[in-house]
């Protein structure tokens, strides 16, 4: 295990992950591989209609693709500017879909063995593919939007584990004790470890510095308080999107916990380039 505490500063600080460094996001651009189309739970602010070319937010692409297309999708994206990293962000949840996303990822190492590796996870499924994850990526995001239950069942209308689904309160006490059990099994490999919590006026906003309190304790390096982005067609459709003086006074609260990502832009399953640009890589191959 890569448990050297000198070592995992010096990765997490001198990064080329635009999604853990302002720093690094104007330098290097990203990749995301959308090749995970399944979820293993269903949150109250997603639809899952994730088709679509226009509509820039988490879980929407332009289509899926299989492995061998991502890979070139990625070339082409690296022949438009520099690119520090690929990963795989959806448009479901990627360890919901192990086969494709290590499949994915193992081309990557293949190909470009200098770029960084990474896949953004609700953390469902983190215990039982951790060997796999450790050994193909080098930072991970978690989204992790409660950890207490009766506050995590307004949020969550369901989990499947694989072999029961969870409702209410018991899905959200499945999903947190296998994001806390993850998200330190993560840190122990000693992989980068980003925290994003997607913040619902009413419902879970007093949960984030409780979260980044607890995620300080697991050793996580970085904290993502995302405001909702409303959807038409969720049950929290009708909710308003955080203001940025909400926000702020949220980030000051966790920033007394751990450092705060200030630069999210909330991207697509197949963002790629520079975070905040409209670039735009051809997804089909041929």
């Amino acid at each position: 295990m890569r448990t050297d505490g000198a070592l995992m500063e010096n990765r997490f600080h001198n990064t080329d992950h635009p999604c853990f460094s302002g720093k690094a996001a104007a330098r290097f651009g990203r990749v995301h591989l959308p090749v995970a189309p399944r979820c293993n739970i269903r949150c109250n602010y997603c639809n899952r209609l994730y088709d679509c070319p226009n509509e820039g937010r988490p879980g929407v692409t332009s289509r899926v693709m299989d492995t061998g297309e991502a890979l070139d999708f990625l070339e082409r994206a690296m022949a438009m500017g520099p690119i520090s990293v690929a990963g795989v962000a959806g448009p479901g949840d990627p360890l919901a879909n192990p086969r494709e996303t290590f499949a994915a990822l193992e081309l990557v190492r293949e190909a470009h063995p200098d770029l960084l590796r990474c896949l953004s996870t609700n953390g469902l499924a983190l215990p039982e593919h951790i060997d796999e994850v450790v050994s193909l990526a080098s930072h991970v995001t978690v989204t992790v939007n409660a950890v207490d239950e009766a506050v995590g069942s307004k949020v969550y209308r369901w989990v499947n584990t694989g072999d029961r689904v969870y409702r209410s309160r018991e899905a959200a006490a499945a999903l947190v004790e296998r994001q806390l059990k993850g998200i330190q099994r993560l840190k122990e490999a000693g992989l980068v470890v980003k925290v994003n919590t997607v913040v619902v006026p009413g419902v879970n906003e007093g949960q984030v510095p409780v979260i980044a309190s607890v995620m300080k304790d697991l050793g996580v390096d970085l904290y993502n308080a995302m405001p909702l982005f409303p959807v038409a067609g969720t049950p929290f459709a009708g909710l308003p999107e955080p203001g940025r003086a909400r926000m702020r006074e949220l980030r000051k609260a966790a920033g007394s916990y751990l450092p705060q990502m200030t630069h999210c832009a909330r991207c697509r399953a197949d963002a790629a380039g520079m975070i905040g640009t409209s670039q735009k890589v051809e997804t089909r191959c041929g």
